[in-house]
């Protein structure tokens, strides 16, 4: 896939796994990578970048004497994975143009 396609859709898994609860970095890898390969050095600067747009806040909490940072989606990164979802069928659209499946004649 290509690298900034499937930055687009890092991002945007990164979103959808914490829509339903604030998690950390290891468990979002965890939850992540049945769908498409991602590693902490590719994870951790998306993070950075999220935060920084105003998708997700962060938190720290302590796990076994251990500050674990959490992350937690915001209202303006759930209006980003709803935008996402509403251009489905541009993308689709242009899958379709590229395998040649609405040819002009």
């Amino acid at each position: 896939m290509d690298a900034q396609l499937r930055k687009g859709f890092i991002e945007i898994c990164v979103l959808a796994a914490i829509r339903n609860e604030d998690l950390y970095g290891y468990k979002l890898i965890g939850d992540i990578s049945e769908y498409i390969e991602i590693s902490e050095s590719t994870l951790y600067p998306i993070l950075k970048r999220l935060e920084a747009s105003g998708y997700l806040t962060t938190y720290t909490r302590e796990y076994n004497t251990r500050l674990r940072k959490y992350y937690k989606i915001t209202e303006e990164g759930k209006k980003r994975i709803t935008d996402f979802l509403s251009s489905k069928g541009e993308v689709m659209k242009i899958y379709n143009f590229i395998e040649g499946e609405n040819k002009i004649e």
